[in-house]
């Protein structure tokens, strides 16, 4: 007979299995990819798949786990509570990155078919 705590063991696991999947996947990406914006891109996408779901598979693993006796709900809230600051915290950094790359003019991408950014500035273009 299956028991509630071994399917929050093995629902961690596989949680934590797709976190080194995607990490593996971003940072194929990161050497991959041809420009900053896009390798950006590569380390958002490691950064919550790679680091938000696995804490979440830490936190039902350490749920799950009797031989920890009440410090598993520490270990879990605290998962969670990281996992969350995580998950909101990354996009506004990469979003910071990203407007000060474009703002610094520091990475180039070309061929530039259509700049909002440019236009609400004025379309001030000094390329």
């Amino acid at each position: 007979m299956v028991t509630i705590n071994e399917v929050l063991i093995y629902l961690g696991e596989i949680a934590i299995g797709i976190g080194v999947i995607a990490d593996l996947i971003a940072a194929i990406g990161l050497l991959r990819f041809p420009n900053f914006y896009v390798r950006l891109h590569a380390a958002t996408v490691g950064t919550i798949w790679g680091a938000f779901l696995p804490l979440i598979g830490v936190a039902l693993v350490a749920a799950g786990a009797d031989f920890l006796g009440s410090y598993r709900w520490f270990m879990a809230g605290g998962s969670l509570v990281t996992a969350i600051l995580i998950l909101i915290l990354a996009p506004a950094g990469s979003h910071a990155l990203a407007r000060a790359a474009h703002r610094s003019r520091a990475a180039k991408v070309e061929p530039k078919i259509v700049d909002h950014l440019e236009e609400d500035r004025g379309g001030k273009d000094e390329s």
